[in-house]
C-alpha cells in the first residue's frame, strides 16, 4: 500500500501581531518569519515522521519553489512527481497573535496550475488500495478524486479551505472526511454540537468515516457504529498553526500502520498537542519517536 498526497506547496510569511487586522487598519508586526508550509506540504510531512512512506505531488516554481522540495526531501517524502512551473509558488500571509491563533491569506500561485495530464500521470503509479490525500487547496481535485475512485483508490479528504468548490466534488468517493466544526457547519447548512455535526456528515455522506476535529474539546470519530472521543493532551499554546496537518498525517498513517482508530486518534492528539507548543508549520511536527515518548 502507497500514499500519495496530491497537495498544495507554500512559502509561509509568518507576521507576530497584537491583534488581526481589521478592515480599513494598518498596524505594525513585531517580527516575520519565513516557513515551509501548505497544507499538502504539512501533511506529507506528517505522514513521514508518523513512519510511514509518503509520495507527493503537486506545483511549485521554478525560482522559489527548491526550498519547499528540499524540505520534503530531508525528511524522506517522494518529489518526483512535484513540477517546476514558471509562475510563482503558492504563499501564505499569517498573523499570528499573542494567544498563539492566526489568521491566514492563501495565494495559489503554481497549486492552482495542476492539469489533468499531469493528474493522469501521477495516478499511473498508484493502484487499488492505495491511499490519496487531497485538500482544497490546488485545482482539479474533483478530477482527482474520479481517476482514484475508479482505480479503488482510498480518498481521503480534508475540505480546507471550505469554499463553494466543494459542492463541485464527487463526494460519494471520498472514504475519509478529515474536518474541523466549522467546515463541518458550512457542509451541513446548520450548527450544531459536536455529536450532532458528526450524526449529520454520517447522515450526508453514508458509508463514509467522519474524524471531526474540536478544538480543546477534542475529536470524534465515526465509522458506522463505531463512534470514538479522543480528548486533547493540554500544552501553552505557542502556535496553532498546522496543528490539525499534524492530526491528519499521524492519524492517516498510524491507520496505514496497523493501528486501530483509537490507537491513531491517540498518537494523533499528542503529536498536535506537541505541534502547538512549537512556532512555525512544518518545523513544529513531532517524529513519531517524540510523539512516543511523550506524555
Amino acid at each position: 500500500m502507497k500514499i500519495l498526497n496530491f497537495g498544495s506547496l507554500n512559502i509561509d510569511y509568518v507576521y507576530q501581531v497584537d491583534h488581526f487586522v481589521r478592515e480599513g487598519e494598518t498596524i505594525s508586526s513585531d517580527s516575520l518569519e519565513t516557513f515551509c508550509g501548505g497544507k499538502g506540504l504539512n501533511q506529507s510531512l506528517a505522514l513521514s515522521k508518523s513512519g510511514v512512506r509518503v509520495w507527493h505531488a503537486g506545483a511549485v516554481g521554478e525560482q522559489d519553489g527548491r526550498i519547499l522540495t528540499e524540505e520534503l526531501e530531508r525528511f524522506g517524502v517522494d518529489t518526483g512527481n512535484i513540477k517546476r512551473l514558471k509562475n510563482k509558488t503558492g504563499h501564505a500571509i499569517i498573523q499570528k497573535n499573542p494567544k498563539g491563533q492566526n489568521g491566514i491569506l492563501l495565494f495559489g500561485g503554481a497549486n492552482q496550475e495542476i492539469t489533468r495530464d499531469q493528474v493522469d500521470q501521477v495516478l499511473r503509479e498508484f493502484e487499488e488500495g492505495d491511499f490519496l490525500i487531497l485538500q482544497n487547496e490546488i485545482n482539479e481535485v474533483g478530477y482527482m478524486m474520479e481517476q482514484a475512485y475508479g482505480k479503488g483508490m482510498r480518498i481521503v479528504l480534508n475540505p480546507s479551505p471550505m469554499n463553494s468548490k466543494i459542492w463541485t466534488f464527487p463526494l460519494h468517493c471520498v472514504e475519509f472526511f478529515i474536518l474541523n466544526e466549522i467546515e463541518a457547519g458550512d457542509i451541513c447548512q446548520k450548527s450544531g454540537s459536536g455529536e450532532e455535526l458528526l450524526n449529520q456528515l454520517a447522515e450526508k455522506f453514508t458509508g463514509a468515516k467522519i474524524l471531526l476535529t474540536l478544538g480543546q474539546d477534542g475529536s470524534l470519530y465515526k465509522d458506522g457504529s463505531l463512534c470514538l472521543k479522543q480528548a486533547i493532551y493540554p500544552v501553552e499554546v505557542v502556535d496553532t498553526t498546522g496543528a490539525g496537518d499534524t492530526f491528519t498525517g499521524y492519524f492517516i498513517g498510524g491507520l496505514a500502520l496497523g493501528e486501530s482508530p483509537e490507537q491513531a486518534l491517540d498518537h494523533a492528539a499528542k503529536a498536535a498537542s506537541i505541534a502547538v507548543s512549537r512556532a512555525g508549520a512544518a518545523p513544529s511536527i513531532p517524529t513519531r519517536d517524540e510523539v512516543i515518548k511523550s506524555y
